[in-house]
């Protein structure tokens, strides 16, 4: 596997981050997309903190892919200038990690609302992350999420478009919850991903390892190697892991059919099982 990086949602392995550590270590990853850090948001940890996490994955040679913000993952209702505070506070997180990516989220759409009549507002706001981020030297990567206004392909391809700033994370078990078929929309975004989440699904929703569900996982790396990409998130969801509630919307529960007797087996299983479809 020469060429290609590994990174992790490593919080999936332990809320600890010296127990996300030493599974990244057990798994080869050159690093990690932070997430949850000692059981707290990376978005909410401070710069000290910050300091002392980034000094332990230097020790260990690994490195901050990306900073996996909630950012966006709010609903369009709420209001948006406390979130871009947060926003600029996750900016000086990713500073002090230097981090090359940041994930963010185009909001949640009320179930009553048409999507097209949030749109003015979504792109506002995302503009202003844009402007709040610039000069920053971290990538902005927009991250497909049922629920959101870029839950589904054409509407991910509008933000592409209107913000050539922000890339994109192409998540194929997110699409399939959406009703989405995966080869489709990788064909639509493929030239807008910046790198992939490696989550698969069956076509009822339930989140299996990859290259076991409908995500056509395998191809779609495939395909991304071929043109060059070599950057991939493992996010495992095959376990029940601490601060999954606080990812999904109220009401929302990920189908989980892979079940383990803790987060390092489930971590080690998707790590394991990605690593057998790649060439």
């Amino acid at each position: 596997m020469e060429g290609i990086n590994l990174y992790a949602f490593a919080d999936e392995a332990s809320p600890m981050i010296e127990k996300q550590i030493a599974a990244m270590k057990r798994n080869n990853l050159q690093g990690i997309e932070i997430r949850g850090v000692d059981g707290v948001n990376v978005s909410s940890i401070s710069l000290q903190k910050a300091k002392e996490v980034k000094k332990k994955l230097d020790d260990a040679g690994l490195v901050t892919w990306s900073v996996g913000s909630p950012i966006g993952k709010i609903s369009i209702e709420d209001a948006f200038a406390p979130h871009l505070e947060q926003w600029k506070h996750t900016l000086e997180i990713a500073y002090v990690l230097e981090a090359k990516n940041i994930r963010l989220f185009s909001f949640y759409i009320p179930a009553a609302f048409r999507h097209e009549d949030c749109k003015d507002e979504v792109m506002e706001r995302l503009a202003g992350l844009i402007d709040a981020a610039r000069g920053s030297g971290v990538t902005l990567c927009h991250e497909n999420e049922k629920g959101i206004y870029g839950d589904i392909p054409e509407r991910c391809l509008e933000i592409h478009r209107s913000f050539p700033e922000i890339k994109g994370v192409f998540d194929p078990a997110n699409y399939i919850q959406c009703g989405v078929d995966t080869e489709k929309s990788w064909t639509m975004l493929k030239n807008y991903i910046a790198y992939l989440h490696i989550k698969d699904a069956r076509s009822d929703g339930t989140v299996v390892p990859a290259g076991m569900g409908d995500g056509h996982v395998a191809r779609i790396a495939r395909e991304f190697m071929e043109a060059g990409g070599n950057s991939f998130t493992i996010e495992p969801h095959l376990t029940i892991f601490q601060g999954l509630e606080h990812m999904e919307r109220k009401g929302e529960k990920t189908k989980m059919e892979f079940l383990y007797p803790d987060g390092d087996t489930a971590f080690d299983a998707a790590c394991n099982a990605f690593r057998n479809l790649l060439p």
